[in-house]
C-alpha cells in the first residue's frame, strides 16, 4: 500500500490528504469548527476596513445562495455525486510533474445534519473509505487499511465548504479579512483570507506531528456574489528521534474551482468543479519531492430535511467505542 503522506499517529491524527492503493482520492477536512447560527451576522463596529468589507461580501453571498431564511429552514442533507480523480507519482526537486493518463472514477454519498455531525462514504476502484463525525470525533475507516481506524478532533468536511454547504461557508469567512481582488475565470472577484488561530493549530497538532499554519482562501464573484473559487495552504512538521531535529515537513495546498450554481429546495449551491492538489515534502532525511493530484466532481442529486436522519446515523465505528472502554 502506497501513501502519498503517512498517517501520522493512527489513534488520533485523521490525516487531512491522500492514501493510494487503487483507491485514489482524498476527505481533507478544515482545521475551524463552523459554529451554524440562525442569524449569520456579525458586528462590524470596531472591525478594520479589510474585515468590515469581508462581511458586507459574505453577506452579498448569502443573498446570492437563497437568502437568511432559506439558509434557515434546512435541517439536514443528502448528496450523491461522481467523482474522477489523476495523480503523478513523486517527483524529485524541480523535475516536471506530469499526470497519469489513467483516471480513477467512483461515486459519494454525503449526510450531514450540521457541520460537525456528517458521513461520507466514499467507493474508487473497488475501494470504500466511511469517514464522519459525530460532534466529538472525526474518524475514517477504509476497507484497505491494515488498521482500519483513524481519529482526530470534529471539523468539517472540505467538500461542504465547496458550494455545497452555503451556511457553513458564510459562517467560516465572517472572520475573514478582505486582502484584494483577482479575476477567476474572466470574472472579477474579491478575495477573502482567513488564518487559523495558534490554538486552533495546537489542538489538531500530537506528539508525532505539529501544524505549523493553515490558510483558507475564497474568491467571490462581484458580479454573482457567489464563491467560485476555495484554496487552503497547510504547513505540518513531522518529528522525528534525534531532539535537535527539526523533522519533516508537509506542505499542501489545494485549490477547488466552482461551478455550475443551481437551486435546489430555494437554496442555490453548486454542482460541479475540480480541485487540485500539491503537496510538498522537504527537510531532514528527505529530499525535495512534489507531487500533485487533481479531482473532477459532480453532484447528481441533492436533497435537503432528510426525514428520519437520527444522531444515531453519525455514531462512529464499533472499533472506536471499544477502544474507549478498554
Amino acid at each position: 500500500m502506497r501513501k502519498l503522506c503517512p498517517n501520522f499517529d493512527r489513534e488520533d491524527g485523521l490525516e487531512t490528504v491522500l492514501e493510494f492503493s487503487s483507491l485514489r482520492c482524498w476527505i481533507p477536512l478544515i482545521p475551524l469548527q463552523v459554529q451554524v447560527d440562525h442569524s449569520i451576522h456579525r458586528p462590524v463596529r470596531h472591525s478594520s476596513i479589510e474585515a468590515s468589507t469581508a462581511k458586507y461580501i459574505v453577506q452579498q453571498y448569502i443573498a446570492a445562495t437563497g437568502g437568511q431564511a432559506a439558509m434557515n429552514s434546512l435541517q439536514s442533507m443528502c448528496a450523491i455525486g461522481q467523482v474522477k480523480i489523476s495523480a503523478s507519482d513523486f517527483h524529485q526537486g524541480d523535475e516536471r510533474v506530469n499526470m497519469r493518463s489513467t483516471e480513477e472514477t467512483g461515486g459519494f454519498v454525503l449526510w450531514q445534519k450540521n457541520p460537525d455531525l456528517w458521513c461520507l462514504e466514499l467507493l474508487v476502484s473497488g475501494c470504500k473509505v466511511i469517514s464522519g463525525s459525530n460532534g466529538k470525533i472525526s474518524w475514517r475507516q477504509s476497507s484497505n487499511q491494515q488498521a482500519p481506524i483513524s481519529k482526530g478532533p470534529p471539523r468539517p468536511l472540505r467538500r461542504f465548504l465547496q458550494g455545497l454547504d452555503p451556511r457553513s461557508t458564510a459562517t467560516l469567512f465572517l472572520d475573514a479579512v478582505c486582502i484584494g481582488e483577482k479575476i477567476i475565470n474572466n470574472e472579477d472577484c474579491f478575495i477573502l483570507k482567513l488564518d487559523t488561530s495558534k490554538s486552533a493549530l495546537e489542538a489538531q497538532s500530537s506528539q508525532k506531528y505539529e501544524i505549523i499554519h493553515h490558510t483558507i482562501w475564497g474568491y467571490f464573484s462581484q458580479k454573482s456574489g457567489l464563491l467560485v473559487k476555495f484554496e487552503d495552504s497547510r504547513l505540518l512538521t513531522v518529528k522525528t528521534k534525534g531532539d535537535d531535529s527539526e523533522g519533516i515537513f508537509w506542505e499542501t495546498s489545494t485549490e477547488s474551482v466552482i461551478e455550475d450554481y443551481k437551486y435546489v429546495d430555494g437554496v442555490n449551491i453548486a454542482h460541479s468543479g475540480k480541485t487540485f492538489v500539491t503537496v510538498y515534502r522537504y527537510g531532514e532525511q528527505s529530499a525535495n519531492h512534489r507531487r500533485e493530484l487533481e479531482e473532477t466532481w459532480k453532484i447528481k442529486e441533492v436533497d435537503f430535511n432528510v426525514w428520519g436522519l437520527s444522531n444515531d446515523f453519525f455514531m462512529p465505528p464499533s472499533e472506536i467505542k471499544r477502544a474507549k472502554k478498554s
